[in-house]
């Protein structure tokens, strides 16, 4: 890979991750500028990747990403990718829902369409310009772009209960659940029922069959189906009904497959901790405490009690310095950081450091 000289050397790390063998450090996904250059900028937010492929100009974003892969030092087991989305809601978008942005803000939203489920018939709209058609030619386009220089990315799927949320939102969905739980039942099991069909078309759209699977999340996997589950709606509900209607769906997509994150999003949600960390399939955690909570390193209790259940642990908020001092408070064989630093010697300083000290 171009922008990434050593990427044998990251597959090899990462094949001993999802393994949870000892690579002889923890693994760091550790971006910087690159070494005597300026930085080119590049912004894109899921509002962005939906501009650009809703009015058709990814063509444009893709030369100026590479201008800021040429200026970007990908440390450690950092692999260069793109996301090409339609933003959170797009699984409810597939469905029928419609997204929506403005140019001040940095994600899209989808509005409801469901005023009663039993008027809704669930189906993936695969017709031409249907936001499924657009990702999927956009996709394609980064694909064939970034070969031997980057990877595409497998999109953000809000999918079982969380679609549903954006079909019908949140409250009503809330008000479903205790009045007609067997028509939510029916319709959640027919939103899962296009899980695989969904995730297929965008994997094969991502050419990820050839090159690997990786998403927002920045873990890697060499060979088989990667991909961030969650189901932030949990928040909103208790832990029995969370195991009547969100835990059965997520494990069956971990089931299906081969790597998996599990993104765990606010203190709301921890009274579902122990059901999700008994899913066998579920291999990584990454923990987000959520706006105005303490930083995850505040959180160690937590952490260790995750890696404890046999679950990695993505660490995407702690500083190099952070690291340094904390690191050998977890297991390195199941633990990998993300981060930026500002130049690329202090990125090669934090991964000798663990090299050394690992």
């Amino acid at each position: 890979m171009i922008y990434k000289p050593d990427f044998e050397r990251a597959k090899s790390f990462w094949n001993k991750f999802w393994k949870q063998e000892y690579a002889g450090r923890p693994l760091v996904c550790v971006k910087a500028p690159k070494r005597g250059m300026k930085q080119e900028s590049f912004s894109w937010t899921p509002a962005d990747s939906y501009r650009a492929c809703m009015n058709g100009t990814i063509d444009t974003s893709l030369k100026q990403f590479e201008k800021y892969l040429q200026s970007t030092y990908f440390g450690g087991e950092a692999i260069p990718s793109l996301d090409v989305q339609l933003g959170p809601d797009q699984y409810a978008g597939f469905l029928g829902a419609k997204s929506e942005t403005r140019d001040d803000f940095y994600t899209t939203w989808a509005h409801p369409v469901v005023e009663d489920w039993a008027d809704f018939k669930v189906q993936i709209d695969k017709s031409k310009n249907s936001y499924m058609d657009i990702l999927c030619k956009n996709m394609r386009i980064a694909a064939e772009f970034g070969k031997d220089k980057f990877i595409v990315n497998m999109s953000d799927l809000h999918s079982n209960m969380d679609a549903l949320s954006a079909l019908r939102g949140p409250q009503d969905l809330c008000f479903d659940i205790m009045d007609t739980p067997e028509e939510v039942h029916r319709i959640l099991n027919e939103v899962r029922g296009t899980y695989r069909e969904i995730f297929d078309t965008l994997y094969e759209a991502g050419n990820m069959g050839n090159t690997g699977s990786t998403s927002w999340a920045p873990l890697y996997c060499e060979s088989g189906k990667f991909a961030v589950v969650q189901c932030d709606f949990s928040c909103m509900i208790s832990p029995a009904q969370a195991r009547e209607f969100v835990i059965p769906a997520i494990e069956e997509e971990a089931q299906f497959l081969d790597c998996c994150v599990y993104h765990y999003d606010g203190k709301e949600a921890l009274g579902h901790l122990d059901d999700i960390l008994a899913i066998d399939k579920i291999n990584c955690v990454q923990w987000v405490p959520g706006d105005g909570q303490p930083r995850s390193i505040e959180w160690m209790d937590l952490l260790k009690k995750i890696q404890k259940a046999s679950k990695s642990l993505w660490i995407f908020d702690w500083t190099a310095q952070e690291i340094k001092e904390h690191y050998r408070e977890l297991d390195p064989s199941k633990t990998v950081f993300s981060l930026d630093v500002a130049s690329q010697d202090e990125a090669e300083d934090l991964l000798e450091f663990l090299e050394k000290n690992g």
